[in-house]
């Protein structure tokens, strides 16, 4: 058995899942694509463009690196209740499932990474597989609320990640009347189609890219690698090889050069006073709690 962050014990698996083509998942990625391609030049102005790039890392960058990642699927820093409920609220806004479901993911991917049946976006599947393709072809395991969510048992409890976690879609409805009321049909276009699209990507790539070229600091028992490209687009989640070697360390960016925005957000609210029990690298490779 293995253990989660959240204590849960994790069974491994020992053959193929089921899975099921969803159409409704094809339709609705593909429609944001469209979306996203054919109407983006019409509605192009610098300021939808400035939207798009605030969202992607207000929604990316604090609600799923900062948020989903590195305070709900690893626990690797702790903050006040408000401020948690605040930041995953963020991460939901990404529209890249609810919290529960998302952190129940990542959690059966660090328990099994690569494992083909276990790991829900395992490498060894292929590319595109591990890159979109799980949310295409739908597992039980993966989709179904009442078998992932006894891989966060601690959000499980809590009524407000179960409200998110169910109604995380419908906060784009108020949100894009936010962006017509403010910069009419561009904001929209640009605020939610293009930004979850180039977010999604960015995301995807984790799963799919870094699994596939880059290098190695650590001799992880997977084939995570160190990416610096998707480092750029996902604010210090490309380097997977060091976070696959140490999980529950709130900083990826081990080297002077491995630029790690998330990590730098993080100081700033320890300094503040909002981030306690972080836990950090030690320059011999090793990681310490900052108190």
């Amino acid at each position: 058995m293995i253990s989660s962050p959240a204590g849960a014990a994790l069974a491994p698996y020992n053959t193929q899942p089921t899975q099921q083509f969803s159409w409704i998942s094809l339709g609705f990625f593909s429609a944001f694509h469209l979306i996203a391609l054919v109407a983006a030049p019409f509605f192009f102005s610098w300021s939808a463009l400035g939207v798009a790039v605030l969202l992607h890392w207000l929604f990316g960058g604090i609600g799923i690196c900062l948020g989903y990642h590195r305070m709900l699927s690893h626990r690797s820093f702790q903050v006040p209740r408000w401020l948690e409920y605040a930041i995953a609220f963020l991460g939901a806004l990404s529209i890249q499932g609810g919290p529960i479901f998302w952190v129940a993911g990542h959690r059966r991917h660090h328990a099994f990474t690569e494992d083909v049946a276990a790991d829900p976006y395992s490498a060894k599947r292929g590319f595109w597989w591990s890159h979109v393709l799980w949310l295409i072809y739908l597992q039980a395991d993966t989709f179904d609320q009442k078998r992932y969510g006894k891989y966060a048992p601690d959000l499980m409890r809590q009524p407000f990640y179960r409200w998110l976690n169910r109604y995380f879609l419908l906060l784009q409805l108020p949100l894009a009347a936010g962006l017509y009321a403010l910069g009419g049909w561009s904001w929209v276009i640009y605020g939610i189609f293009v930004r979850a699209v180039f977010l999604w990507h960015a995301t995807w790539f984790v799963n799919s890219a870094t699994h596939r070229w880059g290098y190695r600091t650590f001799a992880a028992k997977d084939n995570s690698r160190n990416l610096w490209w998707v480092s750029l687009l996902t604010y210090g989640e490309g380097w997977h090889n060091n976070h696959h070697a140490h999980p529950r360390a709130a900083q990826t960016g081990w080297r002077w050069w491995e630029v790690d925005v998330t990590w730098w957000t993080i100081q700033l609210l320890r300094r503040l006073g909002l981030a306690k029990r972080v836990v950090a690298m030690t320059p011999q490779g090793t990681t310490r709690i900052l108190r």
